[in-house]
């Protein structure tokens, strides 16, 4: 959506087309976690699919491709979480 103020966004998000069910279970397993997945409904005005396009980014920054996989960004993720959680809880 282009801005009236001349500035617009550039999705910087992997093209990869991941259900927030498949987001959810993949979270819950690498966490080791047995919790259950709640279904909602939407909020009203969400998008019922997230694909960014990463065209602009590639034009504005010649050629740029993500270059983390999905599955690696969350273990980097989780362990950064596990490494504050432990830091947080070993500081009282």
């Amino acid at each position: 959506m282009a801005s009236p103020h001349g500035c617009d966004p550039v999705n910087l998000g992997n093209p990869r087309e991941t259900s927030m069910l498949e987001l959810a279970t993949m979270v819950r397993d690498m966490v080791g976690s047995r919790a259950g997945i709640v279904h909602a409904p939407l909020p009203k005005d969400d998008p019922v699919r997230r694909n960014p396009n990463i065209a602009r980014a590639q034009e504005l920054l010649g050629g740029w491709t993500p270059q983390v996989p999905l599955e690696r960004g969350l273990e980097a993720t989780i362990a950064y979480f596990r490494g504050l959680n432990s830091r947080n809880n070993g500081a009282a």
